[in-house]
């Protein structure tokens, strides 16, 4: 499944979640990740996660698709993080 990963947490826990969240994922915007992950993997992250955030301050937000196929990405300006696909 394809998935944009979106992050908001304290100021102490932002790098342990970026850490965390590029090991799965690719790291396109601040706090803003995506790329293509097995149900398996993704719930190993959100296990993983929920570890380092503070439930009663901190949020994370998983939009699914199918497929990458399936969104239209539009970047406007830098994009911070070019993702290529590599043979």
């Amino acid at each position: 499944m394809y998935i944009i990963l979106v992050y908001d947490v304290g100021e102490k826990r932002v790098g342990k979640m970026l850490k965390l969240c590029r090991k799965y994922l690719n790291w396109i915007q601040n706090s803003v990740f995506e790329g293509d992950i097995t149900e398996v993997k993704l719930h190993e992250l959100q296990i993983k996660a929920s570890n380092i955030m503070d439930m009663e301050a901190d949020s994370l937000i998983i939009f699914k698709s199918r497929n990458e196929k399936w969104l239209e990405k539009e970047v406007i300006g830098k994009e911070r993080s070019k993702v290529d696909t590599f043979l």
